[in-house]
């Protein structure tokens, strides 16, 4: 792997929107964003000019909320801060061993439209970060059910060209401690390389117990970013 081809992940927001995420996507001028009930996430130039923050502004509305996830270029003074999370990219290294047992013995299954409501629901209790009610559209999202009822799962969500972002891993809190969330990203990792493609994603720097987690499952830190969120003008 050559490190050109890792070049995609320092805008994977724009590369997704631009390539395999392209009809998800809403647009004005050199600004893109994914519809409101996809996800949150917009994206600009990677050396942003003027105009392309007005083509922005125009395509979310005044007053509206600008996800710019990891992205670096600086917003003008008259957009106002929301947040801004220290957080750090992952790529799989290929030193992790995956589980390629019978997913009908880890209890993995694939998710779908159908579980949308029960996949709202875990992030409600979890948090694991945006979920919106078409997210499970930007890929695969696996789950595992204990008594007929979803605890765990994880799924894709950008999509660079080479790449699957695994996100939303999240666990119910009466059935954390049980390996869930190794199993799912194992599942997600074996889908992904399968493909022909490589895993990375990203993790709040505050969450140590998830980075030391993908660390054994053979995740290395990139690069460290900070997310950020802006409300326009």
């Amino acid at each position: 792997m050559t490190s050109g081809d890792a070049a995609v992940l320092d805008d994977p927001v724009g590369s997704s929107l631009r390539g395999r995420h392209t009809g998800l996507a809403r647009r004005h001028g050199r600004a893109a964003a994914y519809l409101p009930d996809v996800a949150t996430f917009a994206a600009v130039s990677p050396v942003p000019e003027a105009a392309d923050w007005d083509d922005l502004a125009r395509l979310l509305g005044p007053g509206a909320f600008a996800d710019l996830f990891s992205g670096e270029g600086t917003p003008p003074p008259d957009w106002a801060p929301v947040f801004a999370l220290e957080g750090r990219q992952m790529i799989r290294s290929g030193t992790g061993l995956l589980d390629l047992s019978d997913p009908a013995r880890t209890g993995v299954v694939e998710l779908g439209e159908a579980d949308v409501p029960e996949m709202l629901d875990l992030v409600e209790r979890t948090r694991p970060g945006p979920f919106l009610p078409r997210t499970q559209e930007l890929g695969t999202y696996l789950g595992i059910r204990a008594g007929g009822r979803l605890v765990a799962m994880a799924g894709e969500r950008l999509r660079p060209p080479g790449w699957a972002e695994i996100s939303a891993v999240c666990t119910a809190p009466e059935a954390r401690g049980q390996g869930h969330a190794a199993r799912l990203l194992n599942a997600l990792t074996s889908r992904i390389l399968a493909r022909g493609e490589r895993p990375f994603l990203h993790v709040a720097e505050e969450n140590t117990a998830a980075i030391a987690l993908y660390g054994r499952l053979g995740f290395e830190t990139r690069r460290h970013v900070t997310f950020r969120g802006f409300r326009t003008p």
